[in-house]
C-alpha cells in the first residue's frame, strides 16, 4: 500500500469513526496500520473491558469473531462489527459444541472453564470463562475439591494444571499459531543471543515454556519487557505482537522465535483477515454485524460475569 493510498485511507476512516459515533478496538495481533489508528489496543481481557464501558453507538472490533461476539454479549443495545466476519479462531473451530457437550456429559460433576477462544455456545455450556491474563485466577478461585473441566486450549490447560497444582481435565485443542514454535530453534536463538529473556505465551507448548522467562498474555509480555531492564527479547507469541512492544519499549531488541519450519514470522491467518479498506467498509456500511439470538447471550454472558466477579471484584456496566 503507497503512503499516500494509506492516508486517504485514514482519513475516511477518522470522519466515518466521527460520523458514525465509533469506537476502534485492535488486538495486539492486527497489522501495524490498524493498531496505530485504533482507540484501544489490547489483549482478549483488556479489550473485553473496553468493551463493556464504551459508551459510543458503534463498536468496530478489529480482532477475530469471538471478540467481536463478547463485545456484543456485553453491549446488546449497540452495533458491533468485525471488519471481516471470516476471521474465525483455530481454538474455537477445532470444538465444534455438539462434540464438547458429548464430553462434557462424561463429567457432569466438573466445574466448566472455558478459554475465550471459544463460540458462544460452549460459554453457554460453561461456569466460568477466562482470558490468558487471568485464567491462573479462574481456577484458584474454584474450589479444591472440585474437578475442572478445561477447553478448548490443551497447551494453556497444562501450564495451568502445572501452575497450579490442580488436575485438569482438558479438551484436545491448540492454537495453531503457538503451537508451532520450535524448542530446537529456540534453544539455538538463546546461544545467538545469550542473556537474552524468553516471553512466552501459555498457548506454547511445554518444550518452549520450559525455556520462559516470562509466561503470560499478550499484555503481560508487553508490560515485562517494558519494565525489564533487559535490552533483548525472544518472543513466543504471534509476530504481529512486536509492533507494540517497539512502540512501548523503543530501543530494545525483540526477535521472534522460529517455528518448526524455521521461519521467523508466524502470523494468525485469521487475524490477517482484517484490512485498513475493510474497516473503512465496515464503518461505512455497518456491515458484517454481530447479531446473536437473545437466550444463547444471556447464557454465555453468564461464565463471562462469574469470570469478571472473580477477577474484578464486580460485573462491568456498559456505559460505566
Amino acid at each position: 500500500m503507497t503512503t499516500e493510498i494509506r492516508d486517504d485511507l485514514e482519513l475516511e476512516i477518522e470522519e466515518l469513526r466521527r460520523e458514525r459515533n465509533a469506537v476502534i478496538l485492535a488486538h495486539y495481533y492486527q497489522q501495524a496500520d490498524i493498531q496505530d489508528i485504533a482507540d484501544y489496543v489490547g489483549d482478549s481481557l483488556s479489550l473485553s473491558r473496553q468493551a463493556a464501558k464504551c459508551d459510543q453507538d458503534v463498536i468496530v472490533f478489529c480482532g477475530v469473531r469471538f471478540m467481536a461476539e463478547t463485545a456484543k454479549c456485553l453491549n446488546p443495545e449497540r452495533t458491533v462489527v468485525l471488519p471481516d466476519l471470516e476471521a474465525s479462531c483455530s481454538l474455537v473451530d477445532g470444538c465444534p459444541p455438539a462434540a464438547f457437550a458429548r464430553w462434557r456429559a462424561r463429567y457432569p460433576d466438573h466445574v466448566v472453564v472455558t478459554y475465550v477462544n471459544s463460540s458462544l455456545e460452549l460459554k453457554a455450556m460453561s461456569d466460568y470463562t477466562c482470558t490468558s491474563s487471568n485464567a491462573l485466577q479462574v481456577i484458584e478461585a474454584i474450589p479444591k475439591d472440585r474437578g475442572i473441566i478445561f477447553a478448548p486450549d490443551k497447551n494453556l490447560g497444562a501450564y495451568l494444571a502445572r501452575a497450579t497444582g490442580r488436575e485438569l481435565v482438558l479438551w484436545n485443542g491448540s492454537c495453531m499459531v503457538h503451537e508451532v514454535f520450535s524448542e530446537k530453534h529456540l534453544v539455538q536463538l538463546k546461544v545467538q543471543h545469550p542473556g537474552a529473556k524468553v516471553l512466552a505465551h501459555p498457548e506454547c507448548e511445554a518444550g518452549v515454556l520450559e525455556h520462559a522467562d516470562y509466561i503470560g498474555s499478550t499484555a503481560g509480555i508487553l508490560r515485562f519487557a517494558k519494565e525489564s531492564s533487559d535490552r533483548t527479547f525472544l518472543i513466543g507469541t504471534e509476530a504481529r505482537m512486536i509492533h507494540a512492544m517497539q512502540k512501548a519499549a523503543p530501543g530494545k531488541e525483540f526477535i521472534p522465535i522460529p517455528t518448526t519450519t524455521g521461519c521467523a514470522c508466524n502470523e494468525c491467518p485469521h487475524m490477517m483477515r482484517n484490512t485498513m479498506e475493510k474497516l473503512r467498509d465496515c464503518l461505512r456500511d455497518l456491515r458484517p454485524e454481530i447479531t446473536i439470538d437473545d437466550d444463547l447471550r444471556r447464557a454465555a454472558l453468564r461464565p463471562i460475569e462469574a469470570m469478571f466477579e472473580v477477577c474484578d471484584g464486580a460485573v462491568p456496566t456498559a456505559g460505566d
